[in-house]
C-alpha cells in the first residue's frame, strides 16, 4: 500500500511538473504569431491566419487572418524550433491531420485513413498544386522575447495530390543538396520537396 501511494505521488507529481513546464513556456500571443510566420513571404505575413496555444496548451486561432496563409506556431512540447505556413486549401487536409492526432493515430493509421476519406470523397485536397513553407532551428537560437530564429533553415513542401515520378519528371529521392523531388508519389499526399538536404 505504502510503495503504491508513493508511486500515485511521483506520477502525479511529474504530471504537474509537466503541466507547470508547459504552461511557463506558452509565450504571448504576439510573440507566437511573429514566429509562426517566420517561413511566410515577406507580403504575406500579417494577413495570415495563425494557430497557437493558449494557456492550457490547446491549439487555438490566435488570430483569423485574411489572405491565403495559414501559419502554425512551435510547439512548445517538441525540441527544437519549426513553424509552417501553408496555403489555406490544404486546411482541410491539415485540420483532419490534428483530428486525428487527438485520436491517437500513428502517422501510418493517419496516413490511411486520410486516404480512405480522399477516395470516398469526405476529405478535399487540392485541384492544383500548393504551397507549405517551413523554417525550423536550434532552440538554443530562438529568443522568446521577440520571436526571431537565427541560423533556421527553409524547407519547401508543394502538395500534388497522385503526382507521380512520370507525371513531373522528378526523382522518388534526392541525389543532390537541395534539389527537388517527389515524395509519396502516386498518393494523395504526393508532394515535392525543396530542402536543406
Amino acid at each position: 500500500m505504502h510503495k503504491r501511494l508513493l508511486l500515485l505521488i511521483s506520477i502525479f507529481g511529474i504530471y504537474n511538473l509537466n503541466a507547470q513546464d508547459m504552461k511557463a513556456r506558452v509565450l504571448p500571443s504576439e510573440i507566437q504569431i511573429t514566429t509562426a510566420t517566420l517561413p511566410a513571404p515577406e507580403g504575406e505575413k500579417n494577413g495570415a491566419m495563425v494557430y497557437g496555444y493558449d494557456e492550457k496548451g490547446q491549439l487555438v486561432v490566435l488570430r483569423k487572418g485574411n489572405n491565403n496563409l495559414v501559419c502554425i506556431t512551435d510547439d512548445p512540447t517538441k525540441k527544437g524550433i519549426s513553424v509552417s505556413c501553408y496555403s489555406r486549401k490544404l486546411e482541410p487536409f491539415m485540420a483532419r491531420g490534428r483530428e486525428l492526432n487527438k485520436q491517437g493515430l500513428d502517422f501510418e493509421q493517419k496516413m490511411k485513413t486520410r486516404a480512405k476519406e480522399v477516395e470516398n470523397g469526405t476529405l478535399k485536397m487540392p485541384d492544383a498544386p500548393s504551397m507549405m513553407y517551413v523554417y525550423f532551428g536550434k532552440q538554443e537560437n530562438y529568443d522568446p522575447n521577440t520571436g526571431a530564429l537565427k541560423e533556421g533553415k527553409f524547407r519547401y513542401v508543394i502538395y500534388t495530390p497522385f503526382a507521380t515520378t512520370e507525371s513531373t519528371g522528378l526523382p522518388d529521392k534526392p541525389h543532390a543538396k537541395g534539389m527537388p523531388w517527389l515524395m509519396d508519389p502516386g498518393t494523395h499526399r504526393a508532394h515535392i520537396m525543396v530542402g536543406p538536404f
